[in-house]
């Protein structure tokens, strides 16, 4: 199979969707495979690293999507990639769907399949392509915050760790998921007060037994979310629901009641974000201020550690870009797990979450691979 790698275009995306030693084990496998050049040049990857890895440099994107039987980046296409897809081409990228219509008709009426990392699921029930990301979103939630809480970024001024006789911040996490624990770990590391809500008491277990009686958990619930918030130095946002839009568990009215200069890290932003005063935000201009609060809603935040990001990442899509490429459409049809991030095929929604969040009809997986 040709497989090609476009360098990303999303704004202060650096990331690649291979790197090299995956390109050498495609090339192993008897494939071909193209990158744009200067796809890796934001990880530090040249085009003579590609060259040597057995790929061929691509002059520019469109050599990449014209001759590419399988597609793979990092962040969904843009609207001028969406044009560039066929009816015969599987694309294998993030998409994050449900907060976003207009993606998701482009990818109906191009025919093509779109399988999304993020609902690629595992036989132990987790998310293996999403965790990576969530990992380094996780760590990063609350450097970002760190920094958004300086006086010159429009926060309150409160260090994190606090100092001797001057108390610590109170940093709350929405969620003990992925994110949150390494949002947790960062914090905690960072001397902060933390305190993880969920509403698995199972999870709040778990945090706990991991963390011991430094962290601070407490049961979802409206009014928990709503007190805690209110004391909140730095709230993040690390809930997810599997393809579907984020739930919004901060309300406007919640935001109204949290102090000045406080700051929120909305994590979920990729699936439309948590809190209802939360809209999508880049690396160039990465916060907004809502009721004297501070917003921090970057869509695309490991873009912002990007060697990091696209080899952690790159490990975990290897196996999945494998076996696309030996078998195509088959692949899908052999892993359920794998088949469990095909979103769109052939012009019909493939996953329940994000039909149910466009309010648009759903077609089983396997029957739409069938037809």
């Amino acid at each position: 199979m040709l497989v090609g790698v476009p360098k990303e275009i999303k704004v202060q995306e650096f990331r690649v969707g291979l790197v090299p030693a995956a390109v050498r084990e495609l090339v192993h496998h008897g494939h071909e495979v193209w990158v744009e050049t200067g796809a890796g040049l934001g990880i530090g990857a040249s085009d003579a690293d590609y060259q040597a890895a057995g790929a061929t440099i691509a002059p520019a994107a469109d050599t990449v999507w014209a001759r590419a039987q399988l597609i793979v980046k990092v962040k969904e296409p843009q609207a001028v990639e969406r044009q560039r897809l066929r009816a015969d081409q599987i694309l294998f990228t993030y998409l994050h769907l449900a907060p976003d219509l207009a993606q998701t008709q482009d990818l109906m009426a191009s025919g093509a399949t779109c399988i999304a990392y993020e609902t690629v699921t595992s036989p132990t029930g987790g998310l293996p392509l999403l965790a990576p990301m969530s990992e380094v979103a996780g760590r990063l939630s609350v450097l970002a915050g760190a920094q958004a809480l300086q006086r010159h970024a429009g926060g309150s001024g409160v260090l994190l760790g606090g100092v001797p006789g001057v108390a610590p911040a109170q940093v709350v996490i929405l969620g003990g998921g992925v994110v949150g624990m390494h949002a947790a770990a960062m914090a905690l590391g960072l001397g902060a007060q933390v305190t993880v809500i969920d509403r698995n008491l199972e999870v709040l277990r778990r945090l706990w037994t991991q963390f011991g009686h430094g962290l601070r958990t407490a049961y979802a619930t409206r009014d928990a979310i709503e007190q805690h918030a209110a004391q909140a130095d730095l709230l993040i946002g690390g809930v997810l629901v599997p393809g579907a839009a984020a739930p919004k568990l901060i309300t406007r009215q919640t935001v109204s009641q949290m102090r000045a200069g406080s700051v929120i890290v909305d994590v979920a932003i990729d699936q439309g974000g948590c809190a209802e005063t939360s809209h999508p935000t880049t690396h160039d201009a990465p916060t907004f201020v809502v009721d004297g609060v501070v917003h921090y809603c970057v869509a695309n935040m490991p873009g912002a550690v990007p060697r990091t990001s696209a080899f952690a990442l790159g490990h975990a899509t290897l196996p999945f870009v494998l076996a696309l490429a030996d078998h195509g459409l088959q692949a899908l049809r052999d892993d359920p797990h794998l088949r469990q991030g095909l979103n769109v095929h052939r012009g019909r929604l493939t996953h329940p979450g994000v039909a149910q969040a466009l309010d648009r009809a759903y077609l089983d997986p396997l029957a739409a691979l069938n037809l």
